[in-house]
């Protein structure tokens, strides 16, 4: 008897000392690093340059004599070259390495920008919005890849969408301040604004490194070391694809609103002014809550909520003379904007191979741009002959047409998690 208690005495020490251990949780890896930081940075300076004149520029081509057309035109010579310089930047990134395209995208992102304070002349700001389409094209893919590269994969999505909050900062503050600016304090201010804030970054430029590296130091050499996937290669991956044609369908109405919210018929500069603040506010905060939980529960499954959501708020703006009914829809359509930002990027990145990071950011600016791009272009003709409310409501149902391919997304994600 003495040694069975004896015996049950020594388990029970055991397993009081075994309990803490198995207790403990495991450790969350570092989400925040110096390269992720210098990213982010670099991220936020191109940006803020981006948007600070992404608005104005229309503004500035009418004050030249433009109508509606022109001003779409503006725009859409700015997103049509970043959409080309995005379909180069893989085979660029191959040859030059990150650095160099990347700084290379800062300077035409920036350099040209003080042409706009010659005479006013169509034919100059064309040619200013070119180079800083080329530019900010270039920034962005090396930016995104190294995101995506920079932070652990079981907290990718919290990654990205941390990433998305620091890049949506921009377009809170730089979006709508710059239309404040030029009205306030005239044009002169915004753009030299804007050529700083693109120039600023290059300081970054010795942290940033080829994501191959990254992975290599983290373990991942092998991932790493694969053969780099083709442009065109994701273009014919339904996988790759699908995510991309829904982003697109999105950043349509994102142009649409950047560029015309200002210019539309019975909106006030100062309700224009809150609903680009809203929609920035309601992407930023939503684009997070989509990361996080996308880590827990997938990324797929987010896509058709962040479609009928975003499709919701263009829908309000057929009110466009209601300025409840604008900062509302603003407000829905930010939040449908920023799920489908960070669910689709966080669905291309994991299915990527680690040496296709680049090209799959690449994709996903290309859907971002692409939309951006076109989105004020036809707008800016179909306006002058339906009306801003009816225009709005044709945006909002190209929305809901992206429908198609996350409803098949989501069954194909079912139909791989089956087997």
């Amino acid at each position: 008897m003495l040694q069975l208690a004896r015996t049950v005495s020594d388990m029970s020490t055991m397993t009081q000392t075994l309990a803490p251990v198995r207790s403990l949780p495991a450790t969350r890896p570092r989400l925040v690093t110096g390269r992720f930081a210098a990213a982010m940075l670099a991220d936020f300076g191109a940006l803020t340059s981006f948007y600070l004149l992404l608005s104005v520029t229309p503004m500035y081509a009418v004050s030249a004599g433009a109508g509606s057309a022109g001003a779409g035109l503006v725009t859409g010579s700015l997103m049509l070259t970043t959409v080309l310089a995005e379909f180069a930047s893989p085979r660029l990134l191959g040859r030059f390495g990150y650095r160099a395209v990347f700084a290379v995208g800062a300077l035409l992102l920036g350099g040209p920008a003080p042409a706009l304070l010659l005479p006013h002349s169509m034919v100059t700001i064309i040619a200013v919005s070119i180079a800083r389409g080329i530019g900010f094209g270039l920034s962005t893919v090396v930016i995104g890849a190294l995101v995506a590269a920079s932070v652990p994969a079981e907290r990718r999505g919290e990654g990205i969408g941390l990433a998305g909050v620091v890049a949506c900062v921009p377009a809170i503050v730089a979006l709508p301040s710059g239309v404040w600016l030029a009205q306030n304090t005239g044009y002169a201010v915004v753009i030299a604004v804007t050529a700083i804030t693109a120039l600023a970054p290059l300081a970054a430029t010795p942290w940033l490194a080829n994501p191959a590296a990254h992975q290599a130091e983290a373990g991942q050499a092998g991932q790493a070391e694969a053969a780099p996937v083709g442009l065109l290669a994701s273009l014919r991956s339904g996988g790759m694809l699908r995510p991309g044609l829904v982003f697109a369908a999105t950043t349509v109405s994102a142009g649409v609103v950047a560029s015309f919210l200002p210019l539309a018929a019975g909106v006030s500069a100062g309700v224009a002014t809150l609903g680009l603040f809203a929609q920035a506010v309601t992407a930023t905060a939503s684009r997070w809550w989509a990361g996080r939980r996308g880590d827990r529960h997938g990324h797929a499954g987010l896509l058709i909520p962040g479609l009928l959501i975003a499709a919701a708020g263009m829908a309000s703006l057929i009110w466009v003379s209601a300025p409840v009914a604008v900062i509302a829809g603003m407000c829905l359509f930010g939040i449908g904007f920023g799920i489908a930002q960070n669910a689709t990027f966080a669905l291309m990145i994991d299915r990527a191979p680690g040496s296709g990071y680049g090209t799959a950011s690449a994709l996903w600016n290309l859907a971002y741009d692409a939309g951006y791009g076109t989105g004020p272009i036809v707008f800016g003709v179909f306006v002058a002959y339906t009306g801003y409310p009816a225009a709005f409501a044709l945006t909002g149902l190209l929305i809901l047409a992206a429908l198609l391919p996350a409803v098949r997304d989501r069954r194909q994600q079912g139909a791989a998690g089956s087997k």
